[in-house]
């Protein structure tokens, strides 16, 4: 049992979503959220005007709503804001975003009851998933579309589904057992005014991000090998000299994983200078993205511990502040900065694959198929690898740059972060299959080479792509075999071989 109280790591975050553990609020939190609660009654009973709690909303802010009205008004926030659209999020994506508002609210400074952080667990605990359709946040007010759906049935409205059937919020909530929640004054607007969506999504991507970066390392040692490339790049001396961490580490791994090869001993006095780049600068190219996902990762483990709605209740200072804790900025950057991260990845991998799959500079067969002619061999992967390289090149194009003005202009700068973060989980599947597609590549490589054998961790690799897929004799069906693989790589089973034979980090 995960309980709630100033914040979650990312390792809590992955076990939540993935359905394998339950969350409650913890009793200190639960406390602070009550006295923070408090003061907002006590503001009302008063007769206070405080933005959201007895006021409209947006342009409506100076539109003050009466106290026999204020439920009322929250109700109507949830059913005008859900105005989504496009296909629904994943599940794994709602349950994210569901524990990501809980965790928000639980720090107590957003004026809501415990009762409605305890409605939102109980969705999360009972297996319901509310139905958020994909588009419509243009990250800055909050993702208030996405949250909007994300929360219509906590008050029996909207839809969801519940043990994988779509049925109505009111129809969730019944066959869970569970009892719709009437808010009250500031609930509603906590409920949406947040960066959950972006921040779910960058979870998500980036978690399969580092998986890829781990991968990605692999695959070049697999290819360096199948090449016959000099192993002397990656001498400590060369970022030693250099000494961004990213690089000193990719640089280390390609040295463990290359440990112990017959390979290199076979070639050590040909007559070649240097190897083409994508060989030559893998810690480099790599380390530069290792680089950028751990700055990412720290703006996200920011995000954890942060209260991202509007106004902040802020009790023990007898102040409402009215601010933008809501702007998806820091995250709009940080997706923007990962999708070219993680795209060029992709870039230098499917170059590496042409390295390997062109005889003029393998000296391999042709395509890596022993049948040049009546068979391709690899030839159309490359292919695929190239076409999801240039649409990478398309979804890497920043949206951060952009604005849009909303709300007759009051919120008149806004992050697009929602399609940051949106478009780079595109970026990470297309450049994790990417990946998968050099596995196969090298892979065939390798056999290629035989009987002489790799380095330690790129035959440990070899060995695990060949539980999954078999050399390529004759022309087959390919798609499944890199549908196999790129699993393997999202799932961490090839880093693990690798990793558990070559003692990497």
């Amino acid at each position: 049992m995960l309980e709630l109280d100033t914040g979650l790591t990312l390792a809590d975050v992955a076990t939540v979503t993935s359905g394998g553990r339950e969350v409650r609020l913890a009793d200190a939190a639960r406390e602070r959220v009550r006295a923070n609660r408090a003061y907002v009654e006590r503001l009302v009973s008063e007769g206070h005007v405080v933005y959201g709690v007895t006021t409209g909303f947006g342009r409506f802010a100076t539109t003050t709503i009466s106290r026999d009205r204020v439920e009322e008004l929250q109700r109507n926030l949830l059913r005008s804001h859900a105005i989504g659209v496009g296909a629904p999020l994943a599940p794994d994506l709602v349950r994210c975003m569901l524990l990501l508002r809980a965790q928000s609210l639980a720090i107590g400074a957003s004026g809501v009851r415990p009762e409605l952080i305890d409605a939102l667990l109980a969705l999360l605990n009972a297996g319901v998933v509310p139905v958020v359709p994909g588009k419509g946040s243009v990250g800055a007010s909050g993702d208030l579309a996405p949250l909007a759906h994300l929360t219509l049935p906590l008050i029996g409205e909207g839809e969801a589904l519940y043990r994988g059937e779509l049925v109505s919020g009111a129809g969730a909530l019944e066959r869970a057992g569970l009892e719709p929640i009437a808010l009250q004054a500031k609930e509603g607007l906590a409920l949406i005014n947040g960066t959950q969506y972006m921040t779910a999504h960058l979870v998500s991507a980036l978690a399969r991000a580092e998986l890829l970066m781990r991968v990605a390392d692999i695959a070049a040692a697999m290819t360096v090998e199948g090449l016959m490339g000099s192993h002397k790049p990656f001498h400590p001396a060369v970022t030693r000299l250099r000494p961004h961490p990213g690089a000193r580490l990719v640089s280390e791994n390609m040295r463990l994983l290359l440990a112990g090869s017959e390979i290199v001993e076979s070639h050590a006095d040909c007559g070649r200078v240097q190897d083409a780049y994508s060989l030559r600068a893998v810690p480099q190219v790599h380390g530069a993205t290792r680089d950028a996902l751990a700055h990412v990762r720290q703006v996200v483990e920011v995000e954890l511990l942060s209260v991202t709605d509007n106004p902040l209740i802020l009790a023990d200072e007898d102040e409402v502040v009215s601010a933008g804790n809501f702007h998806g900025q820091p995250l709009a950057l940080c997706a923007d900065y990962a999708a070219i991260a993680v795209a060029e990845l992709a870039n230098i991998s499917e170059r590496r694959v042409e390295q390997l799959v062109n005889p003029s500079l393998s000296g391999l067969p042709a395509f890596l198929t022993p049948h040049g002619g009546l068979n391709s061999g690899l030839m159309v992967a490359q292919y695929t690898a190239a076409a999801l390289v240039s649409e990478n090149k398309v979804l890497a194009h920043p949206a951060s740059v952009d604005s849009i003005p909303t709300s007759a202009n009051q919120e008149d700068h806004v992050s697009m972060g929602a399609h940051a973060a949106r478009k780079l989980l595109e970026v990470v599947d297309n450049a994790a299959t990417v990946v998968a597609i050099e596995l196969m590549a090298a892979a065939q490589a390798l056999d290629l080479r035989a009987p002489l054998r790799p380095g330690v961790g790129a035959a440990a690799a070899h060995a695990r792509v060949r539980e999954l897929v078999a050399p390529l004799e004759g022309d087959r069906y390919l798609a499944s075999d890199v549908a196999a693989l790129r699993s393997a790589v999202l799932d961490g089973s090839v880093s693990r071989a690798a990793a558990a034979a070559a003692g990497l980090a």
